[in-house]
């Protein structure tokens, strides 16, 4: 055996010595010397890097924060609001911009620039797909600390010597630097002859024209922001934009859909969302609106469900028995009012002292009060609905309500990949209305634009509730009677849009700008930024509104603060760019570490200084 190792041996000193020099440096290259990485591959990641961290910014800067500031629901978990919603505690880390998003951007453009003057031309397009990119993320972040490091982050790779102490950007500055970024990139989107990306880009399939329309739309965010501070600017973005040779986003074709891969179902932790507005919930389902059936679970009481309670003698949820119709023998024959699925979508109020009020207990102990025992079976029902956990993850199975000890339904497989509205062409449509309203010389009515947006959004969450799986979107299986089944179902039918669009509530004729809003404040709700922005600056929902109210806020009976921002840490000496971050905090104004609501109320951003208080309604 030794003597056949070492003839083997022998062999391979001879091939190795034979073999051309040049040959086997190939195969042995310099590890610094590696061949240039397929840039379409490096946008791949770019793109998939804008939705980081996605699970804490639900569970905490949504759920805790977000959500509850802005009336969409309870904080995460909890079936009543407490004191404690108004104190910010732990929050997601959106540094990810810094980690991933700009290093990976920079770096597409450093290796662009470096190319040939012909191959640089041919990859304008690519190039300036990375602005989008790294500015939808950072407005998102800005929208809750305002001045960031944007213009000066990442540079350290290319500076001699490395910049590691970059300079913040205010939001002012932000502002009309994305702005500038966004111009020159819908150019340059706009080019002919450009390297074509094709399925590497996962959002729009190398479809640059869409890229340019998704610009159009972050100018017109941009706008928003920019509506209460300077109005006239603002109005000029959207009359650029309406009038723009690239177009807008006018179509669900080109939403922007973000899909992270086949096999990404969201986190595998549950988010806790909490109950729904009873404010919302109630507008809602009063106007019909389908979009009730994908932003909010429906509850546990079916008709099997109830004709169980009636067996067992036990009483019924107050809200969900007004609309119950019993038959002669006094059994579950079906529904008053507005019938299925509307009549089961119910909301919770929001006021802390609520859960101390003796008439709440229907909302608020349903452990206790919806417990029903029937031939020795015990259960507990759900009688209100939770903001729909299945926007945000998809990998988790559902087991639908039947009475005790009756069958088990359940969808447990074929869990989809998760999809995430970005962006879309109803919210383009609902700032055109916006603007219109305001006084932009655009072409087009406002109402129409309000319908428009109001149709795509409707649309847009039923692709969202086909494609992520919701147990109710084909059918409600408990049910028997086949009409039943159909009108329980969360798929969107034509008619209900028309009949929505005739409802007073989204008529512009009285308080359009109000109605925008509300619209605006919908469509958002299932999308992971611009809610609480949109709260901010447009005041709704508004104190006694005739429309949407707002849910008073008391404690102890007097009214609550809401913060305005997010807390800031305190920078530490020790932090070589100590300097840069307070200087920031200080010409903002802000007092560092601080989570009084009272401090994060007072001191605001810089979009926000002109804005409304909460509840007082639109600035005209």
């Amino acid at each position: 055996m030794k003597k056949t190792i070492n003839i083997f041996l022998i062999l391979l000193l001879v091939f190795v010595s034979a073999c051309d020099k040049d040959s086997f440096a190939e195969l042995n290259s310099d590890p610094s010397a590696l061949s240039d990485p397929d840039l379409r591959f490096s946008m791949t990641k770019a793109e998939e890097q804008m939705y980081g961290d996605d699970y804490l910014i639900w569970f905490y800067d949504n759920f805790d924060y977000a959500y509850p500031w802005s009336q969409v629901a309870t904080a995460t978990g909890s079936g009543a609001n407490s004191e404690a919603i108004f104190e910010m505690g732990p929050v997601a880390d959106r540094l990810y911009i810094y980690r991933e998003v700009i290093p990976n951007t920079r770096d597409i453009r450093a290796q662009i620039e470096a190319l040939s003057e012909e191959e640089q031309e041919a990859r304008r397009a690519l190039k300036a797909m990375t602005y989008p990119v790294q500015i939808f993320p950072s407005m998102l972040y800005s929208d809750l600390y305002g001045s960031m490091i944007y213009t000066q982050a990442g540079l350290a790779p290319y500076t001699s010597p490395p910049l590691f102490n970059p300079e913040f950007d205010t939001q002012e500055e932000l502002y009309t630097i994305w702005l500038e970024e966004l111009d020159m990139a819908i150019e340059d989107l706009s080019a002919s002859n450009q390297f074509e990306i094709g399925d590497n880009d996962v959002i729009y399939g190398g479809d640059y024209a869409k890229w340019a329309k998704f610009c159009n739309l972050l100018k017109l965010k941009i706008a928003a922001r920019m509506i209460n501070t300077d109005r006239a600017k603002a109005l000029a973005i959207a009359e650029e934009v309406a009038n723009s040779p690239a177009g807008y986003m006018d179509d669900l074709s080109d939403d922007f859909i973000y899909q992270r891969d086949i096999n990404y179902r969201g986190t595998g932790n549950p988010m806790g969302a909490g109950a729904g507005s009873i404010e919302l919930i109630d507008f809602m389902v009063a106007n019909k609106d389908p979009r009730v059936k994908v932003l909010f679970d429906k509850n546990s009481f079916n008709g099997e469900v109830i004709q169980a309670f009636i067996d067992a003698g036990q009483d019924l949820p107050p809200y969900v028995e007004q609309y119950v119709v019993l038959d002669a023998a006094g059994n579950f024959e079906g529904w008053s009012g507005p019938g299925e699925p509307w009549v089961r979508y119910f909301g919770v109020p929001l006021s802390p002292d609520a859960a101390f009020i003796g008439a709440n207990d229907v909302y608020f102990n349903q452990g206790i009060n919806n417990r029903v025992n029937l031939n020795g079976a015990e259960k507990t029902y759900t009688s209100t609905s939770n903001f729909a956990e299945r926007i945000t993850r998809t990998g988790y199975g559902f087991t639908y309500p039947t009475k005790p000890n009756g069958r088990v339904l359940q969808r447990n497989d074929n869990f989809p990949p998760l999809k995430v509205i970005l962006g879309s062409s109803a919210e383009t449509n609902l700032y055109l209305a916006e603007f219109k309203l305001l006084g932009a010389n655009i072409p087009g009515d406002a109402q129409d634009y309000l319908n428009r947006g109001v149709e795509l959004s409707a649309r847009v969450l039923d692709m969202l509730a086909e494609n992520n799986g919701f147990p109710y979107y084909d059918e409600d299986p408990v049910y028997m009677d086949a009409a039943l089944a159909e009108a329980g179902a969360t798929k969107l039918r034509d008619e209900e849009i028309a009949n929505l669009l005739l409802q007073p509530a989204y008529d512009l004729s009285t308080d359009g700008l109000e109605k925008v809003y509300i619209q605006q404040y919908i469509n958002f709700a299932a999308m992971p930024g611009d809610l609480w922005t949109t709260v901010r600056r447009s005041g709704i929902p508004k104190t006694a509104s005739t429309i949407l109210p707002r849910d008073p806020f008391l404690t102890g009976g007097s009214s609550a603060t809401v913060p305005r921002r997010f807390t800031v840490r305190t920078p530490t000496e020790d932090n070589s760019n100590y300097n840069n971050y307070n200087n920031a905090y200080m010409e903002q104004g802000f007092t560092t570490g601080s989570n009084d609501p009272q401090v994060l109320n007072t001191e605001r951003l810089w979009f926000d200084k002109q804005n409304p208080n909460y509840g007082a309604g639109p600035k005209q």
